[in-house]
């Protein structure tokens, strides 16, 4: 490490956890971050895809993984800075006569990217503990993957000039798909000021394909020992190769941020929203934020799993060919 801190373009949500990175209440050692604010962040992820515009990034898994695979010059640490579980957030019309999983074979379904992470991990679900062939599924997107030279199964069509997935979904011609930001949420493309309420759809009767989905997330959990990330924090190989002890400053630094932030949480009744979440989530899985790869090994071999088993990577890898180790 260099007595003259290192200059970063570091480009990182806001959360709970990470603002005292961002405020500089917690330092990354050794370096002298300029932090780039992308709103939303998933615009980031694109930018980071296409002309590798920052040092330091937070960026979707999945993407991640597409584009490590194409050739992008980063790599990841196994610092998650969202988690979720996602039997939830896919639903059906009630119309349409589905009285067990299978019958979701021969389908319509949208989700707004096929690449998108939270449609990965459901669709792992629905493959690997419901025996559902998700190439019997047509699924429709009505946005860009950020990976341009993606090559997507030929079960994947994206909606025609002039619709979306809302509208295609009130129309009856989609029979199921993912609500929130991965589907129905929104419409158009995820550029910079794109407001998170936007192209909301009108109330719907639509109907969970999962019920009791929290009660199916900690059984499976507990049997299985996979918990969904999202927000992996990326870094330019040029950067690793030439001061190799970045991965170890940024990881002690989101350690001493999320050990923080616990240590000072409100209580429960005066908690907000996303505090409240992971507050849920704890429950079932202990730290709701665990990181370092021995932690999220189930997590992390899984989701490789589901990308190569949905076509979007093209052979088997080792977790170390996605991963640095900042423990060892």
């Amino acid at each position: 490490m260099s007595a003259t801190p290192l200059p970063l373009k570091i480009c990182i949500g806001r959360f709970g956890h990470t603002n005292a990175i961002r405020d500089g209440i917690i330092p990354i050692e050794g370096v002298k971050p300029e932090f780039i604010d992308v709103n939303p962040q998933i615009a980031a992820y694109r930018r980071m895809v296409r002309s590798v515009e920052f040092d330091v990034c937070e960026i979707a898994p999945s993407t991640y993984m597409i584009a490590r695979e194409h050739g992008a010059p980063f790599k990841a640490l196994p610092i998650f800075v969202s988690r979720n579980f996602h039997h939830s957030g896919f639903v059906y019309r009630p119309d349409v006569g589905i009285k067990q999983p299978k019958d979701l074979e021969g389908m319509n379904a949208g989700v707004r990217a096929y690449s998108v992470t939270t449609g990965i991990w459901t669709r792992g679900v629905l493959q690997n503990e419901y025996g559902i062939d998700i190439s019997k599924i047509t699924w429709w997107v009505d946005d860009e993957e950020h990976v341009t030279t993606l090559k997507l199964p030929p079960y994947v069509k994206h909606v025609p000039e002039g619709k979306s997935l809302v509208s295609m979904m009130a129309a009856g011609e989609l029979q199921a798909g993912f609500t929130g930001p991965a589907g129905l949420g929104r419409t158009g493309a995820p550029k910079e000021g794109w407001a998170a309420g936007a192209a909301k759809p009108a109330e719907t009767n639509y109907t969970a394909f999962f019920k009791d989905s929290r009660k199916l997330e900690a059984e499976w959990f507990k049997r299985t020992g996979i918990y969904p990330f999202h927000g992996t924090i990326v870094v330019k190989d040029s950067v690793l190769k030439e001061h190799p002890w970045v991965a170890k400053s940024l990881f002690k630094a989101y350690s001493e941020a999320k050990q923080a932030y616990f240590k000072n949480l409100p209580p429960p009744d005066k908690m907000d929203t996303k505090e409240k979440l992971l507050a849920e989530l704890g429950t079932i899985v202990g730290d709701p934020l665990p990181y370092g790869i021995k932690a999220n090994l189930p997590s992390i071999e899984a989701l490789m799993k589901y990308v190569r088993q949905q076509g979007m990577l093209t052979r088997d890898y080792q977790v170390s060919d996605f991963f640095v180790d900042p423990e060892v």
